[in-house]
């Protein structure tokens, strides 16, 4: 249905999309992820031209919508658009906002739009708002009129911007149920979301978009169970990753101690888990691992998931093969051990740091 070749879009000061290459196929339900900025709305905008790529193709139905002196008319019948802002007209009543687009781009005659925009704002459980304005509707009934207005168009495809960005919390879930029924009506749709638990439920593909592109796609099991790339995995879990690298016995302890409480802090690590991790780390490193010169250099890694409530500690370091676990240091390994959920140990000869213990805390 939509092929995508190798499209690009330029900013002044930001390239969000480098080079995207994807097919999109009917009755697909995708979902947009990732963090703010990493060019998710710019692409749908882009699939019906609100933005013009810097360059790449866009064939909708085989036929290139890119092209010079293509008639974007023709693919923005095609193409409902619902945005985050609702973009509804304040002066005219509910039901003239959904009769304009029929009746002027498809020639509909007036009673013919009114009979089908009734239809749509039935089906979004707006009929008895037919003849209300704009501004006497809370932020989801808006958006469930600018849904209709999309569906009045008959579009082969609708194309959502973050459609509960806007919203309340308590108006976020009518908006879904209305994006749900849509999504069982075979559809092609494309929904920039932040909601991963709405995105997972109403989706056949989800892209992580990130790096100037599609970072991964995949299923929604695949995505949030199973993400095979490394910023997919942190966004998904929430993670906040600090790292640090000790070469030396002269290093400074107490900048690399207010670095990590520093990222403890920002991401607003439970004092319970803050103190255990600092307590690991500097056993681990002060301990075990320091006083030793053959274990040099040392790798500090900590990330926290604030979804899981859990931080993984990975601490990998140079020398022969040797487990923490079967330390002469039972002292330190005691305390190391009444802190954790899990430690466990690898070791790869290949790498400059062959050692790697982790530990979940």
């Amino acid at each position: 249905m939509i092929e995508i070749k190798h499209l690009r879009k330029e900013y002044d000061t930001v390239t969000p999309l480098e080079d995207v290459s994807i097919n999109i196929n009917q009755g697909d339900v995708i979902s947009l992820i990732g963090p703010s900025g990493t060019g998710k709305s710019t692409f749908i905008r882009c699939l019906n031209l609100l933005e013009k790529p810097t360059s790449g193709q866009i064939f909708l139905d085989g036929e290139e919508i890119t092209a010079k002196g293509y008639d974007l008319k023709m693919a923005r019948r095609k193409m409902g658009m619902v945005f985050q802002s609702f973009n509804l007209f304040g002066h005219l009543t509910v039901i003239e906002n959904l009769i304009i687009a029929p009746m002027e781009l498809l020639g509909v005659d007036r009673q013919e739009a009114c009979d089908l925009a009734m239809d749509y704002l039935r089906k979004v459980g707006m009929s008895n708002k037919a003849l209300s304005y704009p501004d006497e509707l809370s932020g989801g009934q808006k958006q469930r009129v600018a849904i209709a207005r999309a569906l009045c168009m008959n579009p082969e495809i609708i194309l959502l911007d973050e459609p509960t960005s806007a919203l309340d919390p308590t108006m976020i879930s009518e908006v879904q149920s209305v994006i749900r029924d849509l999504a069982k009506s075979g559809k092609t749709m494309i929904i920039v979301t932040h909601e991963m638990d709405f995105a997972r439920a109403i989706s056949n593909r989800v892209f992580y978009m990130d790096e100037g592109g599609i970072y991964e796609e995949g299923s929604p099991d695949e995505i949030f169970d199973a993400p095979k790339k490394e910023l997919t995995r942190r966004f998904i879990k929430q993670l906040g990753i600090f790292e640090s690298l000790i070469e030396d016995k002269e290093f400074d302890y107490i900048g690399f101690g207010a670095n990590l409480d520093g990222y403890l802090l920002k991401n607003d690590v439970p004092a319970s888990v803050k103190y255990k991790i600092r307590l690991v780390v500097e056993e681990v490193v002060l301990q075990m691992l320091l006083p030793i010169d053959i274990y040099l250099p040392i790798r500090v890694l900590v990330e926290y998931s604030a979804r899981e409530e859990q931080s993984i500690i990975r601490i990998s370091y140079g020398g022969h093969k040797f487990d923490i676990r079967n330390a002469d240091n039972e002292l330190s390994f005691s305390i190391i051990n009444n802190m954790a959920r899990e430690i466990s140990y690898a070791y790869n000869e290949k790498s400059s740091e062959p050692n790697c213990v982790t530990i979940k805390v």
